[in-house]
């Protein structure tokens, strides 16, 4: 899942865009009734492809993606090669993890982001390549140096060994710097129909108990690129609020909470507050006065209870990937808290480095 500052407010012009593709990747070992391989990519956090070890080949998740491939299925199908022989590498580098761990017994999960990002302002590019292993941050790839930082002792053994191989770690530069932005360049410019679309949420106040804070809810946006915040007199407010994460709704769109706890505010005084969503590069703020008539609860007949149904609320568990064709995948990223995760983007798996120069050819294909 990506975890932004809900305090950043944006300007109402029209902001510079990053655009990201990312790539999710976990083997596992273990666990019954779980594929021991799973690949999810997505670009702009909409998901775009699904493969895992119990399939034939991946399967594309998205209109404009099955509209590419009847416009090239021949780099559908290269793709759809680099997805598979890549589980076959990942596989290997989990195995040399439990061995140089002596941990070949028991539950073990490898979690893998890699990908890109680029600003379409500064035209700055990022490329990210980190592991987590058993739910722990373990080895991140450092562009600059071409070399490999452990994030514990346990990873220093496959940090020295990898930090050795100057092929490969000129490879996955290359594939980084170069080769994944002019893939996410193609892949927004195909689907900007969908990527590049602008949604507004709908907002609503909700209250779990007449002494629980008040949670201003909005859901159905995009992009994620979006504030939510209470203001008190026009003023947002720091204290006393509780920003939620922006979370991924089944649809590709998005929705995120803030609560303000009331609990020290008189009846008079409600009327002083207001939530406000903002979304980037649009204009119009939405603003939602607190109303007591308005918020909608769970408690009863009690104050406010109205006879609609009652509003799904925003899920505790940061997930990031989202779709019902992936849930499996989506429980487990989640419930091993990749930390790795919280922390940076990342993005698309290539075919496996069976050697730095064939794996050039793979990834490159004529477009």
């Amino acid at each position: 899942m990506k975890k932004l500052m809900m305090m950043l407010l944006f300007c109402h012009v029209a902001s510079a865009v990053k655009h990201s593709m990312k790539f999710y990747l976990m083997v596992s070992s273990g666990v019954p009734n779980v594929p021991d391989y799973v690949a999810v990519a997505n670009v702009e956090e909409v998901i775009m492809a699904y493969y895992d070890s119990d399939m034939k080949t991946p399967e594309p998740r998205q209109d404009w993606v099955r509209e590419l491939i009847e416009d090239d299925p021949q780099d559908w199908e290269r793709n759809a090669q680099g997805y598979m022989r890549y589980q076959q590498l990942f596989k290997a580098e989990t195995d040399s993890f439990t061995q140089h761990l002596n941990q070949t017994a028991g539950v073990h999960i490898n979690q893998q982001i890699l990908g890109c990002e680029w600003d379409d302002e500064t035209k700055k590019v990022d490329g990210y390549k980190q592991y987590g292993y058993n739910g722990e941050d373990f080895l991140t790839f450092d562009l600059e140096t071409e070399t490999w930082i452990a994030a514990n002792p346990q990873a220093e053994i496959t940090k020295q060994e990898w930090d050795g191989n100057k092929a490969s770690n000129g490879f996955w530069k290359n594939f980084l710097s170069n080769v994944c932005p002019v893939w996410l360049k193609d892949y927004v410019n195909y689907g900007k129909s969908l990527l590049q679309r602008t949604e507004l949420p709908s907002v609503s106040l909700l209250q779990k108990t007449p002494s629980s804070p008040v949670s201003c809810h909005a859901t159905g946006f995009y992009p994620d690129r979006a504030s939510l915040f209470w203001r008190k007199d026009g003023e947002e407010l720091h204290e006393d609020v509780d920003h939620g994460e922006i979370l991924p709704n089944n649809d590709g769109t998005f929705q995120m909470s803030v609560d303000l706890n009331l609990s020290s505010v008189t009846p008079e005084d409600w009327r002083r507050y207001d939530c406000v969503f903002q979304l980037s590069g649009v204009e119009d703020d939405i603003v939602t006065g607190l109303d007591k008539a308005a918020i909608r609860t769970n408690w009863g007949k009690t104050g406010i209870r109205s006879n609609e149904e009652e509003p799904e609320e925003p899920s505790n568990i940061t997930i990031p990937i989202t779709a019902a064709v992936v849930v499996l995948a989506v429980v487990l990223i989640a419930a091993i808290g990749f930390t790795v995760y919280k922390k940076r983007k990342a993005n698309r798996p290539p075919p496996p480095p069976d050697n730095s120069s064939e794996l050039s050819d793979k990834l490159n294909p004529q477009r």
